[in-house]
């Protein structure tokens, strides 16, 4: 896998190496789109396959007390910012740049003088008219890749060094589940409701942590609605099965999922309980809105869903592509509020759309466009509080001289906002779980708030607020939140394969360290005694008295009333 980057500035029907790049994506994540993605972990001949475990547990899905729901929409394939928001201050520009795929002014549905969207998402018109549109301009990242695997990539783990298959491997969501649920591994560790839901499991990390990915995901509309409806993972007897190479490890996988997941009862639950009260059209991303309304009306209690869109890669014959793809989406999102607004659930549910890169300005030879950088991204909700495009367009006259253009909203930011002011996360965890703590946040308005945050004067700029700091605590009994969370540990195997905890301890304090099996069931004491600040490698072997066979364990550190937990391999 490379990342592809073609030498002509504007034409070319597509990148080099672009088909081999889809094949290398799909056997990558070949397991997770035919499957269940859950939690816990498996041995399936020599390789760790995750499956899922039934657990309860009672805390709130968010840090601070809210019952705000957040929709990702992934649009994927790139999707062509121009053919969605249309410069109509740079309408000329834009024309010229694409004189056979261009949307013509009969055709643009003006919202204000500056801006319009096609006439064919003219559904989204009355959510303008009611507060609840806003689409933020030119987004992107430095150095954007053209690449769908490392775009795609770098839209879900935040981190822009990624190159190829070498990229962290956890992403912004799974940062904070794995913060929020510190014992998610181990029995009564898992919140009642699925942390998090998403259709269409297809190469995403989104929801990976360290440890787990922390959705429960079905890679298409009908296995979920299965599920939904029956209270049941799908059928182990699946014809698919009888011609894959991989029929039978897929079988025992889903067979211990039937058994283990208790999550499938809960959706089933909600489904029951909640019904659709508009008529939602029949393709497949109506039907996941559709599905989402009705979960979220019986109170499944899930904070965070995914569901993706696919046919965006428009490379030729983009109009009627664009079109049928926008129109869809336009009426489904209409749709999905209006039956929100059955129940008055509309205004907790904020939905936003992403892609992993946007299109070109000019079109190729072949009436598309091929793969370029900044796009417009688009919520929806009354949460919004008023309709709005936000932020500076990019310069359609002067692109970065390749024909791509340049972006001017860091992703990074639209994301720490939504996790900062509409999940109402604490801003540092947020800093820590988007940005590395490697740059403070800076807030874009869109119409809600949390944190109390001062918004910047222009929706975007290059200055970095300032945030009041808490002076670090000196007595080693009460370490402030910064302390606790900046306690390190991680399995350690030495060369002699014996398997080792290492601490590192930024204050001195009582620490208890015990161990599980995976059932939950605990097998001994690793360490419970006063460690002073610096760092430690425990033997695990030596600690605990009691034989340990070889398998898969679960440690968890208590450091006062903060808990940590992680597996670790016996051998």
């Amino acid at each position: 896998m490379c990342d592809i980057h073609d030498n002509s500035p504007y034409m070319g029907k597509e990148h080099e190496g672009h088909d081999e790049e889809h094949k290398v994506w799909s056997r990558r994540s070949f397991l997770q789109a035919l499957g269940i993605a859950g939690s816990g972990s498996m041995m399936l001949g020599s390789n760790y396959l995750t499956a899922s475990a039934p657990s309860r547990f009672t805390q709130a899905i968010a840090a601070a007390e809210t019952d705000n729901i957040l929709i990702l929409i992934r649009l994927s394939g790139g999707n062509d910012g121009l053919s969605t928001v249309i410069p109509i201050e740079q309408y000329d520009s834009y024309a010229n740049a694409r004189p056979n795929i261009y949307i013509p002014e009969s055709k643009v549905l003006k919202l204000t003088d500056e801006f319009g969207i096609p006439s064919y998402m003219q559904s989204l018109q009355p959510m303008w008219e009611e507060g609840q549109f806003k689409a933020v301009h030119g987004v992107g990242y430095e150095g954007q890749s053209l690449s769908h695997f490392t775009g795609s990539d770098i839209f879900a783990n935040t981190d822009l060094e990624t190159t190829g298959f070498s990229g962290l491997n956890t992403g912004w969501m799974g940062r904070h589940f794995e913060n929020l649920y510190p014992n998610y591994l181990m029995r009564g560790g898992r919140p009642d409701a699925p942390a998090a839901v998403q259709i269409g499991s297809f190469g995403n990390l989104v929801f990976q942590g360290e440890e787990t990915n922390y959705a429960f995901t079905a890679s298409n509309v009908d296995q979920l609605e299965e599920i939904a409806m029956r209270g049941l993972q799908y059928d182990v007897e699946q014809a698919l099965f009888d011609e894959c190479m991989y029929g039978d490890q897929l079988r025992f996988l889903r067979g211990v999922a039937n058994v283990t997941y208790d999550y499938a009862g809960k959706i089933n639950e909600a489904y029951e309980a909640g019904r659709n009260d508009v008529e939602y059209q029949d393709n497949g991303f109506a039907r996941q809105l559709a599905l989402l309304a009705r979960l979220i009306k019986g109170n499944l209690g899930t904070k965070v869903y995914m569901i993706s869109m696919g046919g965006f890669d428009t490379h030729g014959n983009q109009p009627l592509a664009h079109e049928r793809l926008m129109t869809n989406l336009s009426v489904a999102v209409n749709n999905f509020y209006e039956d929100l607004g059955f129940t008055q659930q509309d205004e907790k549910v904020l939905s936003m759309t992403f892609s992993e890169f946007g299109r070109r300005i000019f079109e190729n030879g072949s009436n598309g466009t091929d793969h370029g950088k900044a796009a417009p991204t688009l919520f929806f909700g009354n949460g919004l509080n008023g309709s709005a495009f936000v932020g500076e367009h990019p310069d359609v006259e002067n692109g970065d001289g390749r024909g791509n253009l340049d972006y001017t909203m860091d992703f990074r930011d639209l994301y720490a906002t939504v996790m900062a002011e509409w999940l109402c996360i604490d801003v540092p965890l947020v800093e820590e779980f988007v940005f590395f703590n490697e740059k403070s946040y800076t807030p874009v308005n869109l119409g809600f708030s949390c944190s109390g945050t001062d918004f910047p004067d222009i929706a975007y700029s290059d200055g970095q607020p300032t945030r009041p700091t808490q002076p670090e605590s000196t007595d080693p009994t009460d370490p402030n939140p910064e302390l606790l969370n900046a306690i390190v540990h991680r399995p350690y195997y030495p060369t002699d394969s014996t398997p080792h905890i290492y601490l590192e301890m930024p204050f001195s304090a009582h620490v208890d360290i015990q161990l599980f099996n995976i059932l939950g069931q605990k097998v001994g004491t690793v360490f419970n005694e006063m460690m002073m600040e610096g760092s430690a490698e425990i033997n695990i072997r030596e600690r605990v008295q009691s034989q340990l066979a070889s398998g898969k364990y679960i440690y968890r550190i208590q450091v006062q009333d903060q808990k940590m937990s992680k597996s670790v391999m016996m051998s």
